[in-house]
């Protein structure tokens, strides 16, 4: 187990998570007594379920996304000349 100062965190904060990743457990030390020990975290657990496609889903049920068609409002605007 390595062990780290306070001060070292502070300072060489990059080199001391390196060591994390790589799997190493650290002692946290202030002046020269142990504080606190950092653990790696284990492995992610990737999900035991897929996420449905709500969309197509939604497109399967309803059909697909119908044309949307002119309002009168703007069938007269666009006989006007600006």
């Amino acid at each position: 187990m390595k062990t780290a100062t306070v001060a070292d965190l502070r300072n060489h904060f990059p080199k001391v998570f390196r060591w994390i990743e790589e799997g190493e457990s650290i002692e946290i030390t202030k002046r020269g007594r142990v504080v606190a020990r950092l653990v790696p975290a284990g492995q992610s657990r990737r999900r035991k379920f897929a996420v449905p496609d709500f969309l197509a889903i939604q497109q399967e049920i309803l059909g697909p996304k119908p044309t949307r068609q002119p309002s009168i409002v703007e069938e007269e605007r666009s006989t006007y000349r600006y």
